[in-house]
């Protein structure tokens, strides 16, 4: 009970401080992964409206995960699918420790957070909602040690 009041606390802290020093962010969700295991059949769903073509934008993929991940990285495979039905797929590897085994991303204790850039300066070709899938493309059927995959994106500033 008291490691779930403070898993909770420690996303809602993150959650509020990320929320509240990007006002370029036009969409952000986190999916939590059950009881922390991905199995291969659990597709992560993210569903967003984009309102705006000519803005430039980039995506980022977060991957909160435990100490206890087993590999240092993590394979993904992505499916983007614009509003009229076309769709593009890209295979996506997630670094998560160094060759030293050090964890890589910003911790708390045993948990981890990595922000991945995903695709950087993209123009969505048309105003409606989009749908981006992500799945786990590991040699294995269950990863433990996963325990949310989120999605934001951000119009592209002048910096980034």
């Amino acid at each position: 009970m008291i490691n779930e009041i403070k898993y909770f606390v420690i996303i809602a802290l993150v959650s509020f401080f990320i929320l509240s020093c990007n006002t370029d962010r036009v969409y952000q969700k986190y999916n939590e992964i059950p009881n922390n295991v991905w199995n291969v059949e659990n597709i992560v769903d993210f569903d967003f409206d984009i309102e705006d073509t000519i803005t430039r934008y980039n995506m980022f993929l977060h991957v909160r995960h435990s100490g206890h991940y087993p590999f240092k990285n993590l394979w993904l495979f992505t499916t983007t699918t614009a509003p009229n039905g076309y769709f593009s797929v890209d295979t996506v590897e997630v670094i998560l420790c160094d060759d030293a085994g050090k964890w890589l991303g910003d911790g708390l204790g045993d948990i981890w957070d990595n922000k991945i850039a995903f695709k950087k300066n993209i123009r969505f070709p048309m105003v409606g909602n989009y749908k981006l899938q992500v799945e786990q493309a590991m040699r294995f059927k269950k990863i433990p040690g996963i325990m949310d995959i989120g999605l934001s994106i951000e119009k592209k500033s002048t910096e980034n």
